[in-house]
């Protein structure tokens, strides 16, 4: 199977990471104003996300872009904090 999508960055990579990173670097609030909706908005949980960005394809479009424009600054980011 990864031989499908070879050049597909996501492949591989659960939704629930992608949330929890997300939810890590730019926080709940920062995520919400950059992707206004409910599930980052109001009594956020990566559970309640999950089950949202599931059902509704725009949404998670939006996330995995976000994710995937923020890849870099993310592991610079956990390369610092490690240090």
């Amino acid at each position: 199977m990864s031989q499908t999508q070879p050049n597909n960055p996501l492949h591989g990579v659960k939704l629930q990471t992608i949330v929890e990173d997300l939810a890590e670097y730019y926080g709940w609030a920062e995520l919400g104003r950059r992707i206004p909706v409910n599930c980052f908005n109001s009594n956020p949980s990566v559970k309640s996300s999950l089950k949202f960005l599931r059902r509704t394809p725009w949404a998670r479009d939006r996330v995995e872009q976000l994710y995937l424009d923020s890849l870099q600054d993310i592991h610079e980011w956990r390369q610092h904090s490690q240090e």
